[in-house]
């Protein structure tokens, strides 16, 4: 038997935000890269996705090998976004008296 090497696609698409995502499922690369960072091997990675497909994390994790400035440029980017939203979320939604507002206002309906 005669072994013929195929080029597989890599498992990623990208959403319409601009988030890239494990094909067929809602797990971002970030979720996938960050864990194999922390330490975690593809098949505890497995394990706490149960979603994906063990070849597809094998197959992420080699790609973030082989293009690393390119992903660690894209995870510092989808940091930044979300620290900017949480400021924002901070700024119209300022948690700070949220106690008393509430009730401040349940004792003035009753």
């Amino acid at each position: 038997m005669l072994l013929v090497p195929v080029a597989e696609p890599i498992p990623l698409v990208t959403d319409g935000f601009g988030v890239v995502r494990i094909s067929k499922t809602r797990i971002t690369l970030d979720t996938v890269v960050i864990a194999f960072l922390e330490g975690a091997t593809a098949e505890e990675i497995k394990e706490q996705y149960p979603a994906l497909q063990l070849s597809d994390i094998y197959s992420v994790i080699g790609y973030y090998l082989r293009h690393r400035s390119e992903v660690d440029d894209y995870l510092r980017e989808r940091e930044r976004l979300a620290a900017e939203v949480r400021k924002e979320a901070e700024t119209r939604f300022n948690p700070i008296g949220i106690r008393d507002r509430l009730l401040a206002r349940r004792n003035s309906q009753g």
